[in-house]
């Protein structure tokens, strides 16, 4: 009968957040590497890689999701043919983990428990216990808002309602002033005439004065 570990699976930069995970000790790194990207919800399609950590998180054998190779140009171990009772020599194992070489993603993975026996009611391997809410696997970069400066130039368009409705009462006082100086010119047309009418019945009246004389 295989024995199940039971792993404690910690983001690196996030140590409020973690995942409980139980694999059976003849299951493949494989298996937990999608265990662990289903239950954080990332994309496990994404290249990473176990390394056999000692206690102090020194790493050591890498075991890769896809074929690579080590400094010395040595093949890498891959998940899917790593199974996990091959690699745990210590009932505390650490195994450092990496996931999504672009985002570059770190884990702290602890071996916290050793069950000798599967329960027949789990389906192995399986996230038991859930803390903490996981961070996007990418953050998303907003582009930023390129404005014309010939257009940052204009005025608002409140100060163009401003300035035609200024132009609008302009026009207008000079319609009234206009309209006030043609009325005066106009009222004093009438007194010239009478005036003018006036000094000629003036001079009629003196002539007919002399004539009388």
């Amino acid at each position: 009968m295989p024995l199940v570990y039971r792993f404690r699976v910690t983001f690196e930069d996030y140590d409020e957040i973690s995942r409980d995970i139980e694999i059976k000790s003849s299951q493949t790194f494989e298996d937990l590497h999608h265990t662990i990207q289903a239950s954080i919800g990332f994309d496990g399609s994404k290249q990473a890689s176990f390394f056999i950590s000692n206690d102090n998180w020194i790493k050591g054998q890498e075991i890769a999701f896809e074929k690579r190779k080590d400094k010395d140009g040595n093949a890498v171990s891959l998940m899917k043919d790593s199974k996990l009772s091959s690699f745990i020599a210590d009932p505390h194992q650490k195994i450092y983990y990496v996931s999504d070489y672009e985002a570059n993603w770190g884990f702290f993975i602890e071996l916290i428990k050793i069950l000798p026996a599967a329960e027949m009611s789990k389906l192995y391997p399986v996230c038991i216990k859930t803390v903490g809410e996981p961070p996007k696997q990418y953050t998303t970069v907003s582009k930023p808002v390129v404005v014309d400066e010939e257009f940052d130039e204009l005025p608002a368009v409140e100060e163009l309602v401003e300035e035609e409705d200024s132009i609008t009462d302009e026009a207008e006082d000079v319609v009234e002033m206009d309209e006030i100086e043609g009325m005066s010119e106009e009222g004093e047309e009438p007194e010239s005439e009478e005036g003018e009418e006036m000094e000629a019945d003036g001079e009629g009246e003196s002539e007919s004065k002399e004539d009388d004389y």
